[in-house]
């Protein structure tokens, strides 16, 4: 099966080609073909991609190894700021008798779904390492 992402761009043709195929068994034959071409394609740029997070993870300068915390900082800044920061900085303005009810809320919808995808991961190596499998 072509996957589902690139099944709108390429389908229609890769569906037009095999129909040229007159022997059904044969068009079938193909079709697997190119599904399995695509499986192994997909693996093979998972697997790169796998080991550029690696190179980029041992790196020494943060600018490369940095993003990933980077983006924990980020998010964790921002729900501070909504959950904490901000609410008591907006009491603490109204004892001392100015509104800041106007200080900005942030959308954190999205952020709130990359750190718990981030959480999640570290969640994932945590019981790796607890289950003695992890390679380091």
């Amino acid at each position: 099966m072509i996957p589902a992402f690139l099944a709108p761009l390429i389908g229609p043709a890769v569906n037009k080609v095999l129909d040229l195929i007159p022997n059904k068994n044969e068009r079938e034959r193909a079709r697997e073909s190119v599904e399995a071409s695509f499986a192994e394609g997909i693996l093979a740029a998972a697997a790169a991609q796998t080991s550029i997070n690696e190179v980029e993870a041992q790196h020494k300068s943060v600018f490369v190894s940095g993003w990933r915390p980077w983006c924990g900082w980020v998010c964790g800044f921002a729900l501070a700021w909504n959950y904490i920061i901000q609410p008591i900085a907006a009491w603490v303005g109204f004892l001392a008798g100015y509104d800041l009810s106007g200080a900005p809320r942030l959308d954190t919808s999205e952020l709130t779904t990359i750190l718990m995808g981030m959480l999640g991961l570290v969640g994932a190596r945590s019981y790796e390492k607890l289950k003695g499998v992890s390679r380091s």
